[in-house]
């Protein structure tokens, strides 16, 4: 038995090693191998009606800023994966861990504080860089010093001496572990991972986060996420160590080595990191009295630097003035940009989403239902003899028209579709997780809507009728371009069929260029 292995059996017998919840534990097992289903997943979870709650509560904020509300762990699971799930059981599995006694030395608190602001900052870096796993790198970097909860729950009086004596040196911190331990955090953090049958996306973050350069060929596959979490652990170091200067330069020097992020880049993440991190407190259950600004952080330590040196005490001061000036500058520029987003996203005539939107979303869709192997069905909708209404009624009549089109389609559909207008007369519904049957039923619902519905304009009561195409994804190969030409193909066969009709592409669809 190797030195590791003895000390991970001190600490069980010390009862100082965590045990994973029930679902966590079995989640573990049904997501290890290739034949779990979503049903699976979707089972297990929503026997923990907190759990339960607690991860919808998480789906629908801001942590995703997914375009509609996500009502069942079933939607949650089929637009996330199991593997996104996974990690968020996980990371409220740990958070609500019972509180492990330690000695004086060790703030439980602030561990866990830091934890997120490790955590946070590397979602932040990951989103930048890769288009990987964010929800994996999270947990990882959460758990990335869960060895340090260990030694000071086994230890006690003894870690805080280390402690103590490593005065906030993460290196000398090590060093002193395996002296009179025999191993140091991250590696009792890797060896408590494998005895909790975590994946190695998850484990060996733990071991390689302080050197990633020296990862092993095993963990050479997410050496990206390695060095990930190894640039989040330089910027919790900003936020907590009390010495942020000595974090912030190595944080600039690797971001740019390892990544090619620029200046503007990584201020933009230190920025982020306080706001992300108080948003996620809230949504983990975490107590936190507003997090460490790094923006103020770092003018304080270069204020105090200024003072050794009276000759720098001016120029310093009015640097922090100008930092202040245009932070609050930045701060009403974001404003200013989250407002142009919002209203960028929506078609000015019927106040729905426009076509850009449109394609950004079928993407993710498609995306997503590719990875979990879903279904999407598409319905491309077109008022019917449109050019004639507008020649009897006018331009402004139809105008009018087509916004409460808009408006009545919005109405009929469930929150997480999506209802967009596609050009001119033209409209399109995007449905997740549907089959073609169903999206047919849906279709003839707005269709009948439509017919039925009495249009007041300008003082007059006036009909129209929609046909409408149905097309269903495919996630075998199947293009984005080609589920929207089915879909078109099968509108114009409605219309070539006399108009006011559904109609769902069958293969080889004959079909006449009719409005």
């Amino acid at each position: 038995m190797n030195k590791s292995k003895e000390v991970l059996q001190e600490i069980i017998h010390s009862g100082s090693l965590p045990t994973l919840s029930r679902v966590a534990s079995k989640l573990m097992q049904i997501t290890g191998h290739d034949e779990s289903s979503l049903g699976e997943v979707t089972a297990l979870i929503s026997q923990d009606v907190s759990l339960s709650t607690k991860l919808l509560r998480v789906v629908n904020s801001s942590f995703y800023g997914l375009p509609h509300e996500v009502g069942t762990i079933h939607q949650a699971v089929t637009i996330l994966g199991t593997k996104a799930l996974r990690s968020l059981a996980f990371s409220f599995s740990f958070l609500n861990i019972e509180r492990p006694g330690h000695g004086q030395g060790f703030d439980y608190e602030r561990f866990w504080e830091r934890s997120l602001a490790t955590a946070v900052a590397s979602r932040l870096i990951m989103g930048r860089v890769s288009d990987q796993n964010a929800e994996e790198v999270f947990t990882a970097s959460l758990l990335l010093d869960i060895g340090k909860l260990l030694f000071a729950g086994a230890y006690g009086e003894q870690y805080d001496r280390l402690l103590k004596e490593a005065a906030g040196s993460e290196l000398r911190l090590m060093e002193l572990e395996t002296e009179h331990i025999g191993v140091h955090h991250a590696e009792i953090g890797f060896e408590a991972a494998q005895h909790w049958n975590f994946p190695l996306s998850l484990a060996h973050p733990i071991l390689h986060h302080h050197a990633p350069d020296n990862a092993q060929a095993k963990a050479l596959a997410i050496h990206t996420t390695i060095r990930v979490v190894h640039l989040a652990s330089l910027v919790s170091g900003i936020m907590y160590s009390g010495k942020p200067i000595d974090y912030h330069r190595p944080f600039q020097q690797k971001a740019r080595s390892m990544f090619k992020l620029s200046t503007i880049v990584t201020d933009e993440i230190l920025d982020k990191v306080h706001i992300e991190m108080d948003k996620a407190a809230g949504y983990f259950g975490l107590k936190i009295e507003g997090a460490p600004r790094i923006h103020e952080l770092l003018q304080m330590a270069n204020f105090e630097l200024s003072q050794l040196n009276l000759s720098y005490e001016q120029i310093n001061r009015e640097l922090v003035q100008a930092k202040m000036r245009m932070q609050k500058l930045t701060d009403e520029l974001e404003e200013k940009n989250r407002y142009l987003e919002g209203i960028a996203n929506l078609d000015g005539l019927t106040e729905i989403h426009n076509h850009r939107y449109f394609q950004e979303f079928l993407s993710r869709e498609i995306n997503r239902a590719t990875r979990s192997k879903g279904v999407l069905s598409l319905v491309l909708g077109d008022v019917d003899k449109f050019k004639s209404f507008n020649d009897r009624y006018g331009h402004q009549a139809g105008d009018e028209a087509l916004r409460q089109v808009a408006q009545l389609c919005r109405g009929m559909i469930r929150e997480y579709d999506l209802v967009a207008r596609y050009g001119g007369e033209e409209f399109v519904v995007v449905l997740p997780d549907t089959e073609q049957g169903d999206a047919m039923n849906i279709a003839e619902k707005l269709r009948t809507a439509i017919e039925e519905t009495p249009f007041t304009i300008d003082g007059r009561t006036l009909s129209l009728t929609m046909s409408f195409g149905i097309s269903t994804f495919d996630p075998k190969g199947m293009k984005k371009c080609e589920l929207i030409e089915r879909a078109d193909k099968a509108l114009y066969c409605a219309k070539n069929k006399g108009r006011n009709r559904v109609e769902e592409y069958i293969g080889k669809t004959s079909w006449f260029g009719l409005s």
